[in-house]
């Protein structure tokens, strides 16, 4: 049975490049043209389509006519904008296909974080404190119990990062967060402040599983070894490693939504009292996911056998043995700001380099997704310069 993925960057690559070795045939969606990993050699068919949160009957219908006329497939959405419309229409499209997400009414609770961070609040998962603003008087109204510095997040981080190309904005007094807030707002994006979390980037840690009746049936942790850019980004490094102190607030975190299928979870160990306090939950594949495939778990073959097949595996949880996963590109354009920041020795910067590693998008057996990459930040450095001369 073909495998349908939904969107080709980061994430939708790793899918891709998971279930194409193991023999699955692979269909792609996609609606960036910035994305590489329809060129990938796995891929027997691909096709562009709209925008799917700004054309959702639009793309829904495409869904549903490819069904039509190819048969049955499973249909995995591969980032948060196509999870979001897919979740919402799951009980119509599961009439053409597998469908490997939650419902909306799942779904909704971690893509929307003001729902987030109040469940596992009530679960007994260590959060940051959160304020949820409507109106500027209402951070006015905060104003005595707001630390700096502090965060504006957004309620749905790829809403926020698909404008401003970052995770949060920081602010370290009150006109700083007045002025992202308004920023945020006048964006049309929903922001919540939160308490800032101190600790280095390699403080990050993720807890993937794949969750199933309750239950973790796989479990496997990581930490975040470079963020692009530093401190406010998305990772660049990432090494696998156990941390046995976020496997049961992942755990709990899950049940709590009551949700079901692949998630990583994001923490953050605060540097004042050593706990990990909960960052997001991703409800679909990550961007490092070909870091727990390296160490020989491979997520999406996990996913595909149980839905398709019925074959639930049996239950483990992957110790880490430092394997890397880097962003090639966004580790090399990051790299003067992480050796200056983190005061680095070229030794510990490199080190990724020197260990078993695998690359986000460089594979020598499927060269064309890091060659379109080349190509395409070429295209955009020569916009930039043209921009900047005229």
């Amino acid at each position: 049975m073909p495998a349908v993925v939904l969107s080709s960057h980061t994430m939708g690559l790793a899918v891709i490049r998971a279930l194409g070795m193991m023999g699955v045939p692979v269909v792609v969606f996609y609606y960036d043209k910035n994305d590489m990993g329809y060129v990938s050699k796995y891929v027997s068919y691909r096709k562009y389509l709209c925008h799917p949160e700004k054309n959702e009957e639009e793309f829904i219908q495409e869904l549903k006519e490819y069904a039509r006329q190819n048969g049955d497939a499973i249909l995995i959405p591969a980032d948060d904008a196509t999870l979001t419309v897919v979740s919402k229409h799951k009980s119509d499209l599961e009439r053409y296909f597998i469908v490997a997400c939650p419902e909306w009414e799942i779904t909704e609770r971690y893509i929307d974080k003001k729902f987030t961070y109040t469940i596992a609040d009530e679960a007994g998962v260590p959060v940051p404190h959160t304020i949820l603003p409507y109106s500027i008087k209402d951070i006015e109204k905060s104003e005595d119990i707001i630390r700096y510095p502090c965060i504006v997040k957004p309620c749905k981080s790829h809403q926020f990062y698909e404008v401003f190309n970052k995770k949060y904005f920081k602010a370290d007094n009150y006109d700083q967060l007045v002025a992202a807030y308004r920023l945020a707002v006048e964006s049309g994006i929903k922001v919540m402040i939160q308490e800032y979390i101190p600790g280095e980037d390699h403080n990050g840690a993720n807890y993937s599983s794949y969750f199933w009746n309750g239950e973790a049936i796989t479990e496997y942790t990581s930490e975040k070894f470079r963020l692009s850019p530093p401190e406010s980004g998305v990772p660049c490094v990432v090494r696998s490693k156990f941390i046995p102190e976020i496997v049961e607030s992942g755990r709990q975190v899950l049940k709590s939504l009551g949700f079901y299928g692949y998630s990583c979870i994001e923490f953050k160990k605060d540097d004042r009292d050593g706990i990990y306090k909960l960052m997001e939950v991703n409800g679909r594949y990550n961007r490092s996911n070909l870091l727990s495939l390296m160490c020989g778990l491979n997520y999406p073959w996990i996913e595909y056998k149980h839905l398709v097949h019925g074959e639930l595996p049996a239950a483990q949880v992957l110790a880490g043995n430092e394997v890397y996963w880097i962003d090639e590109f966004r580790d090399f354009f990051n790299s003067p700001g992480n050796l200056k920041r983190c005061r680095y020795s070229l030794l510990r910067f490199n080190r990724p380099y020197l260990r078993k590693h695998v690359f986000s998008i460089f594979d020598r057996k499927d060269l064309k997704p890091f060659l379109k990459r080349c190509a395409d930040l070429f295209k955009m450095s020569l916009k930039v310069i043209s921009s900047a001369s005229s």
